[in-house]
């Protein structure tokens, strides 16, 4: 329902030159400026930016992608007293995202036979990781190397890419097909 004050403009979405343009591009990702060693992406460009929250975003859709990354001695870190309270609210920033992962570099069985620094228990880290991920909605996924992390993230980035594209698609075509539909009956009472 519309006020008599509507425009007919601001019933219409953005103007987009062509959908088909996006067949020929890949996603850029962007890497927080904040990463100190940031992963190496061999598939797709990326460029150094602020992201709002994680690592690792796609440009035009940092709102809706993001990956937090941490390695085994980060995440160990991450599970005490101060450093606690800032990554919860760092993944809590992360529970509106579409896409969210938090990889970790390394194996749960560096974890679980305790090959980091810290003193605190497996049990303990491993127990935050399930909270973590219960709490915030959020995927755990372990890459033994920096390389296989990056390729992973690159996966993920072109499939949800791909689905944004596809997305926007199936919108396009569900306004054209009730767009036709009007004509159709306009037609057919004249």
């Amino acid at each position: 329902m519309t006020s008599a004050g509507d425009t007919s403009s601001s019933l219409h979405l953005p103007a987009l030159k062509s959908l088909g343009d996006l067949a020929e591009v890949a996603p850029v990702l962007v890497i927080d400026n904040r990463e100190q060693t940031p992963l190496v992406f061999t598939r797709l460009l990326a460029v150094r930016g602020t992201l709002y929250s994680g690592d690792y975003g796609i440009q035009g859709l940092e709102d809706s992608f993001a990956v937090e990354r941490k390695s085994i001695e980060d995440l160990v870190s991450c599970c005490m007293g101060e450093n606690r309270n800032r990554f919860s609210h760092e993944l809590q920033r992360l529970r509106g995202f579409r896409f969210k992962r938090l990889v970790i570099i390394g194996s749960r069985g560096l974890i679980e036979t305790q090959r980091y620094r810290s003193r605190i228990s497996p049990a303990a880290v491993l127990g935050s990781l399930a909270a973590w991920e219960i709490r915030f909605d959020l995927p755990v996924v372990f890459c033994e190397t920096p390389e296989s992390a990056a390729l992973q993230i690159e996966r993920w980035a072109l499939t949800f890419a791909r689905q944004v594209v596809r997305d926007a698609n199936n919108l396009l075509r569900g306004c054209r097909a009730f767009q036709e539909t009007i004509t159709e009956t306009k037609q057919q009472t004249n």
